[in-house]
């Protein structure tokens, strides 16, 4: 179990993660957005190296950024300062191989959660794959999310949970090197979440791929997370401590209930936040 204490001006370098193996660095990331009382930092000097394959949960109270890193990382926002480099190149839009899944689905409604994840099927895979190769490969994912029994089924006419569960699936559907998720479990209930975490974990088993999540959720982010982000309070928000979870996978939540170690990492980061709640903004 490991935990760095980062100060605010001084770059993150994790001792499993050297900047050969980096696959997506962020450096001196800071950014403003302009207001009448003129510009506000909301992120100051942020570094992060994650490496590829890791799964990484970004905390923190409100107002701390984290969605406005994920945002850059998404190319949905530029930095002011600083920025982000994916597998060697710079980021400075958005791309296929970075996508996003938002706590609202955002499936759209008049088209079968077939016909959504073909959509963005289509958009990276023409010229690629032939028709029966898209549909089979449609199907695929819609199975890995367990939707594959809901293919002709509306929005309109599956449950919150079913929803984004096809959002997953055609997020992945775009193989991308990174997946962004935004509190993809904050509007469902508390057993439609765990049953969408456990799917999460065993789709980056198979996969291998690269997750950055933003979460509210102490537990969540142990429980799935290789390494935990705690973000200081805004304005002017950074990066406060990175939590490594060395805990053995695959997790069962059940067995992870009573492990002491588990419950370790749990209070870390629960004092983190706690004692950034007592503190005055911005400091």
């Amino acid at each position: 179990m490991r935990k760095e204490q980062i100060d605010s001006q001084e770059e993150i370098v994790t001792p499993e993660v050297s900047r050969e193996r980096s696959f997506l660095d962020l450096s001196g990331v800071s950014i403003d957005f302009p207001t009448r009382k003129g510009p506000f930092r909301a992120l100051n000097n942020v570094n992060l190296r994650i490496a590829k394959g890791e799964f990484v949960s970004i905390i923190g109270h409100s107002g701390c950024g984290k969605s406005t890193v994920l945002n850059i990382v998404a190319g949905l926002c530029r930095a002011t300062e600083g920025g982000a480099i994916l597998n060697g190149k710079e980021v400075t839009e958005p791309g296929p191989e970075r996508a996003v899944v938002f706590q609202n689905h955002a499936l759209l409604p008049w088209l079968t959660c077939y016909q959504n994840v073909e959509l963005a099927v289509k958009t990276v895979c023409k010229g690629r794959k032939s028709k029966q190769q898209m549909r089979e490969w449609i199907e695929h994912n819609l199975k890995l999310v367990h939707m594959d029994h809901a293919i002709h089924k509306y929005p309109a006419e599956i449950s919150g949970g079913m929803k984004q569960r096809v959002g997953i699936a055609r997020a992945l559907a775009m193989e991308p090197s990174v997946l962004l998720m935004d509190e993809p479990f904050g509007a469902l209930d508390a057993l439609t979440r765990a049953h969408l975490q456990d799917s999460v974990m065993e789709i980056q088993a198979e996969l291998n791929n690269t997750v950055i999540m933003v979460t509210h959720d102490v537990d969540e982010s142990v429980l799935l997370s290789d390494k935990i982000v705690m973000m200081t309070n805004g304005p002017s928000a950074t990066v406060g401590e990175v939590l490594t979870v060395d805990l053995p996978r695959p997790r069962e939540r059940l067995a992870l209930a009573s492990d002491e170690r588990y419950n370790q990492f749990r209070s870390q980061v629960l004092s983190f936040l706690y004692e950034r709640q007592r503190r005055p903004e911005g400091v």
